[in-house]
């Protein structure tokens, strides 16, 4: 018997707010269901934002006053899904944390706005997104499933480079996969975050656990990541499903911008051109990085297909593998 779903990657942009950014992925997964798919990816960072170019007035041992007034915006513009500093785990997913009296909920509403999106849809959504706990911010991926609601989340292990100035280290107590059934098969899903995918115990703590979808939601548009992702595919003997933003430097937020050079020389030029692309578990590539192409593009949303890679894929694919040395 086939074991069929459809699955998506999207390659968006951040909007300018938190609210016009959830507008445009409630516009991009409605598209993408009436395409028949059932689970839908979303770029790292792609809720509160990837501050590409952004140095937050650092050098080593200094700090300027603009750097402070930055993060301020950068923390603002983070999603509260009501999870503690520390990461409550199954007790977050499963609603146990105490609510505030006069509340029916934690966070600032995108968990629950996900959940009826997802329902209302039928699309499993799975996003990257800036969280913010205490005072903290963490680069987190969230799974949120049509019947059972958010399943999971996790946060960045390892932030790199010098995103580990305004991002916290998330707990590898997180690596967990979620399980599911979508169109009637049954799936074992889970996601590392960017750089995460060049970590080999990292990958393999993932492929340990049966993985037979790999997400890789990343900030990284290099010629270097198409091959990766082939690596994972063939590695882990798993579909591999990777999206990026495609983002123009007159595109990021004004507060960024502004301490930019004030000569920008080509203010219209890509500071990222995705490469959002689809491997399977023989490392083949089942669909070829886009690149200078957003969901974003037009205003009116007519431009939403352009930036969407969209696959079927069969998980019968998976019992001939049982041939070939498992990874784990």
């Amino acid at each position: 018997m086939p074991q069929k779903i459809t699955v998506a990657v999207a390659q968006a942009r951040t909007l300018s707010t938190l609210e016009l950014t959830l507008a445009a992925l409630k516009q991009i997964t409605q598209h993408a269901a009436s395409k028949g798919v059932h689970l839908l990816l979303f770029p790292e960072a792609y809720l509160g934002g990837y501050p590409r170019t952004c140095d937050f007035g650092t050098a080593v041992g200094a700090r300027a006053p603009y750097g402070r007034d930055q993060f301020v915006e950068y923390f603002r513009a983070a999603v509260d899904l009501g999870d503690t500093p520390a990461g409550a785990g199954d007790d977050w997913v499963e609603r146990k944390l105490p609510i505030a009296p006069g509340r029916d909920h934690r966070g600032d509403g995108t968990r629950e706005f996900l959940e009826r999106l997802s329902r209302e849809t039928g699309v499993f959504i799975a996003t990257g997104l800036i969280e913010k706990a205490g005072g903290s911010l963490y680069c987190s991926a969230l799974y949120v499933d049509p019947l059972r609601g958010v399943l999971g989340k996790r946060r960045k292990v390892m932030p790199t480079g010098s995103e580990r100035l305004v991002w916290a280290q998330g707990s590898p107590s997180t690596l967990k996969a979620i399980t599911t059934e979508l169109n009637g098969v049954k799936l074992t899903i889970a996601a590392a975050i960017c750089w995460e995918s060049f970590m080999p115990l990292l990958r393999q703590s993932l492929y340990s656990q049966n993985v037979n979808i790999y997400l890789a939601p990343t900030a990284d548009s290099r010629d270097t990541w198409l091959p990766l992702m082939r690596t994972i595919g063939g590695e882990g003997r798993t579909f591999v499903l990777s999206c990026n933003q495609c983002v123009r430097y007159n595109e990021l937020p004004s507060w960024i911008t502004e301490q930019g050079k004030s000569t920008e020389e080509a203010p219209d030029r890509y500071i990222s051109r995705g490469g959002s692309c689809i491997a399977g578990p023989l490392g083949e590539v089942v669909a070829e990085p886009i690149w200078e192409v957003s969901t974003d593009d037009a205003a009116d949303g007519s431009s939403i297909e352009n930036g969407l890679v969209i696959s079927e894929i069969d998980l019968e694919d998976f019992d001939g593998l049982d041939l070939n040395p498992p990874p784990f």
